[in-house]
């Protein structure tokens, strides 16, 4: 519970402002490439996300990150795919990335998270709507994401009794993959999309989430 408390208290520290991006977005319209992977997030987050027209600059880097997001997400059977929204929004939290807990929050909604959980994930550790093995998932997240690392003999004993190691790899591979986004856009200063600022504020801003950095005047 002091992790916990201790982020918290992190979202009301005031957060660093950028006069502009460190890179502005490619035109999604500039090629075909580009144009077909907006399609593809308007289907999965209902938008395309600025993030990932900054990496369309090489294009390279771009679809890697499509294919390790396709990958990681998969749904493979009990890490679900709304658990896995919930471990991105807490690893996000830790690092402090506005821009990433507001997609992570929304995606969750959108896959299926329980509204009862959304409204008590703070409370992870005693509120009776998760189970121990999401508990051991989401000390996981917080610990891994912590710097420094903070995953110890009892974080990772408890997360092998609860889950198998195909489970755990799923797990530290959202994780992961968030690490790398909480980096990205909070150094880029990512201006993040009305649809993703308005469930921050939806499910956040009691919380004390704010935009922070990510955004800019018009």
């Amino acid at each position: 519970m002091i992790i916990i408390i201790g982020i918290l208290a992190d979202q009301k520290i005031e957060q660093t402002h950028m006069k502009r991006p460190l890179v502005e977005p490619l035109d999604r319209t500039s090629t075909k490439e580009a144009s077909d992977m907006a399609s593809f997030y308007e289907e999965t987050l209902g938008f395309t996300p600025n993030s990932l027209f900054t990496m369309m600059h090489r294009p390279r880097i771009a679809n890697a990150f499509v294919e390790m997001n396709q990958a990681v997400m998969e749904n493979q059977g009990r890490v679900t795919s709304a658990l896995k929204r919930l471990i991105a929004y807490l690893a996000s939290m830790t690092a402090g990335c506005r821009y990433c807990e507001a997609h992570a929050i929304r995606a969750a909604e959108r896959y299926g998270s329980e509204e009862d959980k959304m409204a008590h994930i703070w409370d992870y550790k005693t509120y009776p709507a998760f189970s121990d093995a999401e508990r051991a998932a989401f000390d996981l997240a917080i610990a891994a994401s912590s710097i420094p690392n903070a995953v110890d003999d009892d974080i990772a004993d408890n997360m092998r009794k609860h889950w198998d190691k195909g489970e755990i790899v799923e797990i530290m591979g959202v994780i992961a993959l968030f690490g790398y986004l909480n980096r990205w856009n909070d150094s880029m200063g990512t201006h993040l999309e009305e649809p993703a600022a308005e469930d921050g504020n939806k499910f956040l801003g009691s919380h004390g989430w704010s935009r922070g950095k990510h955004v800019y005047p018009k």
